[in-house]
């Protein structure tokens, strides 16, 4: 394991698991090389690697962008190392994922997330039961 300094060659957006897993699926789909992507195991989370940003102007509920004077720790490509795991491994070209198509995926995922969310009656960012689904389809609030 290494542990790197961001800002300079690539910033980092980390976001929940289950939305940074359907983005990188959205994501994978596209022709532009994708960059790296480190999933963390324990914390339940996807990192998506990005050029550098010094504004660093991404926000939403649950989202760390991690850009100058931040660091990483990062397992060696092609190796995991306890509870990190590289979902895309770097492959020496410097290719980072493009921050307009991370933007787009994460909109598309975070719309499947609120489709499948209201299918149960749940709030899509943070799971907790919705009142006025229940009350319109004939039952009481709890």
């Amino acid at each position: 394991m290494a542990v790197l300094t961001c800002g300079r060659f690539w910033d980092v957006l980390s976001v929940p698991e289950e939305l940074g897993m359907l983005a990188l699926d959205a994501l994978l789909c596209i022709s532009e090389a994708p960059g790296p992507a480190l999933a963390d195991i324990a914390a339940r989370r996807v990192g998506f690697f990005l050029p550098p940003d010094p504004v660093g102007r991404w926000i939403g509920s649950d989202i760390r962008y991690l850009g100058k004077g931040s660091w990483i720790t990062v397992p060696a490509p092609q190796q995991a190392a306890g509870r990190l795991r590289w979902l895309v491994p770097p492959d020496g070209t410097g290719a980072l994922f493009l921050p307009a198509a991370v933007e787009l995926a994460l909109q598309q995922a975070l719309g499947v997330l609120a489709a499948q969310a209201n299918k149960q009656g749940r709030c899509p960012m943070c799971g907790a039961s919705n009142a006025k689904s229940r009350v319109r389809n004939g039952s009481r609030p709890e």
